[in-house]
């Protein structure tokens, strides 16, 4: 009895802490009506929203509408876009495989997907499935991705195949720089093992068996479906993100051969369930199993250090002390806690699914707009409740922190050098006609410099939206202001060399902001000249 009384303290002490735990794993009070008041303020029509909780679904609904002007709702069956935060379902394709045999994480492309290569001979010789996955391949950040952003005309294999013409930025495996193409050649990889398109396989073997009933992994599928988020977006101020939201054309964002790096939509109910499964460690909640623990450790395992940039003071307490890419997932912590997660952007929509594995929670935001203040500041807030920290106004604290950024990006757009505005020579040195003709880019392919009414016209041969005028800005340099104001403008440069011919055209986004898949300035385009 008295052995007994001994360990009665520690009991009582160890039974207080689990139910300590047990009242912080739960939604915050007054989360609904957080959520309303950040769609309120930011101007973002909708969210889907889903919490796990000890393998449970605490949480799985929607709020707002599905678009702007309309009186639709947002349900916990409302599928979004979740744009790069579906990489993790091309990583869990490939252990499928991996789990049957078919395939490893460290087999060379070169043996599994015919054609496979890269710029530089030995880096395709050596490039695993592995490589393919954490974004350390030598290729510059978003290179490559006017392959299939704005959406293009290429199909993936075309796009996987002009791979081999894109330079790298650093050697191989040397340090991190975020891409898609990759991604797009695991989808191409996954068809070459399995004889199915990757949008069959992940729909068949993937989204089904994981109980996730109404998410889509192709274009055609989303867009037969009702109940689906639209995208919105800023796009009539000084750069993007100004001025006043506005409904986007769905069927021009990405173009459906990015999908294994992400295009699958889901919905927060089935978002829950890929939260159940993923903190389960490939359990499935009712029983059996959709991968093994064995691949979900891989898929866990940190791959490539990230580095880490201090953020302004106000958000310090968002710096982490380690960052590092695994398999389609971000490993990082949270004030010295672990987590796992990813966020996704895309035209007029953001995303963030997150997992703190010690504390067996997971959730995930999805909004229909491009307001990431809102998804990152409220997974900022509820990574403080599920881990015991002060609560924040994180969305303010970023809000803040987004409006000094947009306002030092509209005033360097607005800039022109005072000794360019005192010059009355500042315009193109050439007439029209000697810009006009076919230029073309190794990788990309053909852009058409054409002559209208007085005027230039820009055409990208392989991207139909990107077609537009080029406004004299100074000098060689024009500004291409597209006819799809979405897509961002571009200054365009054009070098002349000794005989006064243009001999080359450069690129770059006119906007600091401008999102990284506009990777305009890693094209070198030629003139195509006549044969004589």
């Amino acid at each position: 009895m008295a052995k007994a009384l001994v360990f009665l303290p520690l009991l009582v002490l160890i039974l207080a802490g689990a139910l300590a735990g047990l009242a912080a794993a739960a939604p915050p009070a007054g989360f609904d009506d957080r959520v309303e008041a950040l769609l309120r303020a930011s101007g973002a029509p909708g969210m889907g929203a889903v919490i796990v909780e000890g393998g449970k679904v605490a949480l799985a609904r929607g709020y707002g509408v599905r678009r702007l002007g309309a009186p639709e709702r947002v349900d916990a069956d409302t599928i979004f876009p979740i744009a790069s935060a579906g990489k993790a379902f091309t990583t869990a394709d490939l252990a499928l495989l991996v789990d049957e045999g078919r395939l490893g994480w460290d087999d060379k492309v070169v043996d599994r997907l015919p054609g496979f290569q890269m710029y530089d001979p030995w880096v395709t010789r050596e490039m695993t499935v592995r490589d393919l996955l954490v974004h350390r391949s030598g290729l510059g950040l978003g290179a490559g991705d006017l392959l299939f952003f704005p959406r293009s005309s290429l199909s993936r294999a075309e796009a996987v195949s002009r791979l081999r013409w894109i330079k790298p930025a650093t050697s191989f495996r040397s340090g991190y720089a975020y891409d898609n193409v990759l991604y797009m050649a695991a989808g191409q990889l996954i068809e070459a093992v399995t004889g199915q398109t990757w949008e069959r396989f992940t729909q068949e073997r993937l989204l089904r068996p994981a109980g996730m009933t109404v998410s889509t992994a192709d274009d055609a599928d989303r867009f037969r479906t009702a109940n689906r988020a639209q995208p919105h977006a800023r796009l009539n101020g000084a750069v993007r993100g100004q001025g006043d939201q506005e409904v986007l054309d769905e069927r021009q964002g990405s173009a459906e051969s990015s999908a294994p790096a992400g295009g699958v939509s889901v919905s927060a109910s089935d978002l829950g369930r890929w939260i159940q499964i993923q903190l389960g460690h490939g359990r499935l909640p009712e029983g059996g199993r959709l991968f093994s623990d064995a691949a979900s450790r891989e898929m866990w395992t940190p791959q490539t250090l990230i580095p880490i940039h201090r953020p302004p003071a106000a958000a310090a307490a968002a710096e982490p002390q380690f960052l590092t890419y695994a398999l389609g997932w971000e490993v990082r912590d949270w004030r010295g806690h672990k987590i796992v997660w990813h966020d996704g952007g895309v035209d007029g929509y953001r995303a963030v699914v997150v997992l703190i594995p010690e504390k067996d929670v997971g959730f995930a935001l999805m909004l229909n707009a491009e307001e990431g203040v809102v998804t990152r500041g409220l997974m900022y807030e509820l990574l403080d409740h599920y881990l015991g920290f002060p609560a924040a106004d994180w969305p303010a604290i970023l809000g803040r922190i987004k409006a000094g950024q947009t306002a030092a990006a509209v005033a360097a757009v607005a800039a022109t050098p005072p000794e360019v505005a005192r010059r009355a020579d500042a315009g193109p040195g050439l007439p029209p006609a000697r810009y006009a003709g076919d230029y073309v880019d190794p990788w990309y392919g053909r852009m058409v410099v054409g002559k209208a009414g007085g005027g230039l016209t820009i055409d990208f041969k392989s991207t139909p939206g990107m077609v537009g005028d080029l406004e004299p800005w100074r000098y060689e340099t024009f500004i291409a202001r597209w006819r799809d104001k979405s897509i961002e403008p571009a200054f365009v440069t054009f070098f002349r060399g000794a005989d006064g011919e243009v001999e080359r055209v450069a690129m770059k986004a006119v906007s600091p902001q401008a999102d990284f898949s506009y990777d305009y300035q890693d094209l070198d385009f030629r003139p195509v000249r006549p044969r004589p």
